[in-house]
């Protein structure tokens, strides 16, 4: 099968976790009989430098006719100066905005051979750790209107958050559909008490759980949720939250896991398209020196030949030769351990290639 894939290197480290992730597709499309064509695009403030844009429509128009977005990181201290809808981390935005892409998918996996790593009591994930957090990602405060006024005390500034009842219906449906293929259950984090749109998207979720009879459903209010994150991370499966919530507790649930240059994410619309990153940042004083951890990426990869593609085979085979590497003792820096054996970006691509091979 031939696959086109929109790669998207962006800033800082970005290009090396890209170079590396590529590496490890071509080994499985050679085992595989499958054949993947990169098309690359610029995004983010090397997008700036070059055209002056951090998102050129010859990039948005790419992404959208191919079967799969491949995206490393964009932003850094450079661009700091430019105002915030100037900035290299619009392009994410408007990339997930005007390819659909409504629905943020993290899995917060704490992997066996880093359990050490985790900064919880080893109790709170012992037997292991798997939460998926599914998140909103086109509306919300992060889209709704924006803007400033005069109160009595003074300048202030304001963010609206708004749902509409399909907005809400069809990231639930989504939530819903991978708690059925997991432990069937799912915890809907919302602040009702307190937040109208809240209440909407309380009831529009109830609603909905009449046709998964079979998915246990649990609401809870966003700052209990933080808390139990910590206090009780293994009563959670899947978790299903606004956009601002979601960009939270997705975080938090991916610092468990004791590294976020571990942790793939996926966003996805309607159908099987999708865009894949590491939720990690650009780190751009890491860049080009052969230090960054490039599994994240590899991860995301990973996700998309699953979700996207369809291969699962493929994906399966990717998600071993990680845990291979990690069971080895091979490390990059941000994990490295007593005893541990330490490999840079590079090798780090190679050695999970030598376990797919």
């Amino acid at each position: 099968m031939k696959y086109n894939i929109a790669t998207v290197s962006g800033d800082g480290i970005g290009p090396d976790i890209i170079r590396e992730t590529k590496k490890v597709l071509d080994c499985i499309g050679i085992k595989y009989n499958h054949q993947f064509i990169y098309i690359d695009k610029l995004a983010g403030g090397c997008a700036i430098d070059a055209v002056g844009n951090c998102l050129p429509g010859e990039t948005v128009e790419a992404c959208a006719k191919s079967d799969g977005v491949l995206l490393g990181a964009v932003g850094g201290p450079k661009w700091d100066h430019l105002p915030g809808n100037e900035r290299p981390e619009q392009a994410l935005l408007g990339l997930r905005k005007q390819l659909g892409l409504f629905a943020n998918i993290r899995p917060a996996i704490v992997f066996t051979e880093l359990a050490d790593a985790c900064p919880l009591r080893k109790e709170s994930v012992d037997g292991g750790l798997d939460i998926m957090v599914v998140r909103e990602l086109t509306g919300g405060i992060y889209f709704g209107e924006k803007g400033s006024c005069d109160t009595k005390l003074g300048p202030a500034a304001y963010d609206i958050e708004i749902y509409s009842e399909e907005e809400v219906r069809r990231i639930a449906a989504i939530a819903f559909d991978m708690a059925m293929k997991r432990e069937k259950k799912l915890t809907s984090v919302d602040k009702a008490n307190v937040l109208e749109s809240s209440r909407l998207w309380r009831r529009v979720i109830t609603e909905l759980s009449v046709d998964y009879p079979d998915v246990e459903l649990s609401h809870m209010y966003i700052d209990n949720a933080a808390m139990q994150l910590i206090r009780n991370p293994k009563q959670f499966d899947v978790i299903v939250t606004t956009n601002m919530f979601g960009d939270i507790l997705s975080d938090e649930a991916s610092m468990i896991t004791g590294s976020i240059g571990m942790l793939p994410s996926a966003s996805l619309g309607k159908g099987n398209f999708g865009m894949y990153e590491p939720i990690h940042g650009s780190a751009p004083d890491l860049a080009g020196r052969d230090i960054a951890n490039p599994m994240a990426t590899i991860l995301s990869a990973a996700m998309m030949l699953r979700y996207s593609f369809g291969l699962y085979e493929e994906a399966d085979e990717i998600e071993r030769a990680v845990r291979s590497v990690l069971a080895s003792g091979y490390r990059t820096a941000d994990l490295m351990g007593p005893g541990m054996k330490p490999i840079g970006t590079k090798e780090t691509g190679d050695r999970v290639t030598s376990f797919i091979k």
